[in-house]
């Protein structure tokens, strides 16, 4: 019999239900349990493919190229799972299978209703997880607040699942605030009894609460919580904030969170194994040695935007002994004039993104990079702008651009695949999605990180490099180092005079892990410690 912990949050947003979830799951794997996870999130897009990343932040991109939450990335990099787009839905997706089923007369005549129609959508979604993954416990995370209306059906849904499953095979965990307030000295926890007595309306009463706070969590605070929440004491879980979000899960630990949901959940351990994640977070914490990274981007406004970059870079770093301190340089800021900014930075980085915004300054950081010979990581359209500042300024090809930005552009040196053109819908029609790359250079920094000639990497991109501009690039020193050998694409480039010159068409911070860091972005900080002279 599956076991099923629902996961959900109140007071406001971005309270970290995501990374609980994850630390959740780390625990359970620890313990021996086969964990599987789901987001739902309430919104009626279809997925966040097509939303601005300032108000959804990073979208990953799973094995099978569904353009998920960036919380699945918590999700794989904690459990050291690889999701699939069964893991992440919507309620754009539920009402779309819902209508669809309709019209195709498979309710008989019925009235469709949200319940029980939409909320037996959902629930079948959830018993879809636990079959295709063959696991023991899904966790199942609820996306949104508390008392947002566009969350109720999904809480009417695991509601009723308790109904059919049963208490001794379901659980529910509220992640909560309790705000710190310095002139009173004290924790408030009057946010947290509103949070439960909203949950406790719509009938579901948690079997824990996460209190998340700045301080530790009182004797008196829990007593309160408990009385005025309905739960046991015990069951009153202090998730203070620390700087390490790798740290969680040795803190729910500590508290004792992993034999409180077995004993509820009527589950015995078989084994007990934190010892390696406990000696990776020390490595984390005892990192003396820094590497200064630009990353010059979009949306650096917007942290979450490039979330498994950063994550990327901790992985990297405790593989160098050393801690990744990237600062964020908005791309127009270059385009002013000021390249000079990035010479006190051991590397550089240029992420993916969308739009013309940005570009010219994108080209000149990679122009500084390529001159001053400092470490330099493209990714996707960090690798499209690696081609055309190499053309412009190498090749002398004047006014070499992608179509996406110049559509009359001379030299289209990144442009559409020819199955490409014509396509209307902005949402799912990318190259989306593990592809096969083939290192054909046995002489390139990608073989030398690699250590193999075949590796497959995750995608987003509709454009590519125009295969018709590789003779020329390549004789004026561009290393093409990897292709995609069934379309005969190029997925990564090098420049060959360079200390660590490397872009590449694909997202390698997705396939990155705590303990497995992505080659690539292993020795890029590498390179950039050498730089330094660390």
């Amino acid at each position: 019999m599956t076991k099923y912990i629902f996961v959900t949050g109140g007071v406001l947003s971005s309270l970290g239900k995501g990374i609980a979830s994850a630390s959740i799951g780390t625990l359970l794997k620890s313990r021996g349990f086969k964990v599987s996870m789901l987001k739902f999130d309430p919104y009626i897009n279809v997925d966040p493919g097509t939303m601005n990343p300032y108000q959804h932040g990073e979208v990953f991109v799973t094995r099978d190229g569904a353009e998920t939450d960036l919380d699945l990335g918590h999700y794989e990099r904690f459990v050291g799972v690889d999701l699939s787009r069964h893991n992440n839905v919507t309620a754009g997706q539920i009402y779309s299978s819902v209508i669809e089923k309709e019209r195709r007369g498979e309710y008989l005549g019925k009235t469709i209703q949200v319940i029980p129609h939409i909320t037996g959508e959902i629930q079948q979604r959830i018993r879809e997880v636990a079959k295709k993954d063959r696991a023991e416990i899904v966790i199942v995370e609820i996306g949104g607040t508390v008392g947002d209306i566009e969350s109720l059906p999904f809480l009417e849904a695991i509601r009723q699942f308790r109904l059919k499953e049963g208490k001794e095979n379901t659980l529910f965990v509220h992640l909560t605030l309790l705000p710190y307030i310095p002139s009173a000295g004290e924790l408030k926890t009057k946010p947290t009894q509103h949070s439960v007595g909203r949950l406790r309306e719509i009938g579901i009463q948690p079997d824990f609460i996460l209190c998340r706070t700045q301080i530790s969590l009182t004797r008196e605070a829990r007593s309160k919580i408990s009385l005025f929440c309905n739960v046991e004491q015990q069951n009153v879980i202090q998730a203070i904030d620390v700087d390490n979000i790798y740290e969680v899960p040795l803190r729910f630990e500590k508290e004792g969170l992993t034999d409180k949901i077995l004993k509820q959940l009527n589950l015995t351990s078989k084994k007990k194994d934190l010892k390696k994640w406990e000696m990776w977070v020390e490595k984390v914490n005892k990192a003396k040695n820094k590497v200064k990274i630009a990353v010059v981007g979009k949306y650096v406004q917007m942290k979450d935007a490039y979330k498994s970059i950063i994550e990327a870079f901790t992985h990297a770093g405790v593989a160098n002994e050393t801690k990744v301190c990237p600062e964020w340089i908005e791309a127009e800021e270059i385009e002013e004039g000021r390249e000079k900014i990035l010479a006190s930075f051991h590397g550089i980085l240029v992420p993916g993104g969308f739009g013309s915004r940005g570009i010219e300054g994108k080209i000149r950081a990679i122009k500084f990079a390529r001159e001053n010979k400092l470490p330099f990581l493209g990714i996707c359209l960090g690798m499209q702008c690696s081609t055309i500042e190499f053309a412009r300024n190498v090749v002398k090809l004047k006014g070499a651009n992608s179509t996406e930005f110049d559509p009359e552009t001379p030299h289209p040196v990144i442009d559409l695949l020819p199955e490409q053109k014509g396509v209307e819908k902005k949402g799912g029609t990318m190259r989306l999605g593990e592809y096969e790359c083939r290192i054909i250079e046995e002489n390139s920094f990608s073989k030398r990180a690699y250590r193999k000639m075949v590796v497959y990497e995750r995608h987003r991109h509709r454009y590519e490099l125009n295969n018709k501009y590789r003779e020329i690039l390549k004789k004026a020193g561009l290393r093409i180092a990897g292709i995609y050998p069934e379309k005969d694409l190029v997925e990564i480039i090098e420049v060959k005079d360079h200390p660590w010159f490397v872009a590449t068409q694909f997202h390698p911070e997705f396939n990155s892990k705590p303990q497995s860091p992505h080659p690539l972005f292993r020795d890029f900080i590498r390179a950039a410690k050498e730089k330094k002279g660390g």
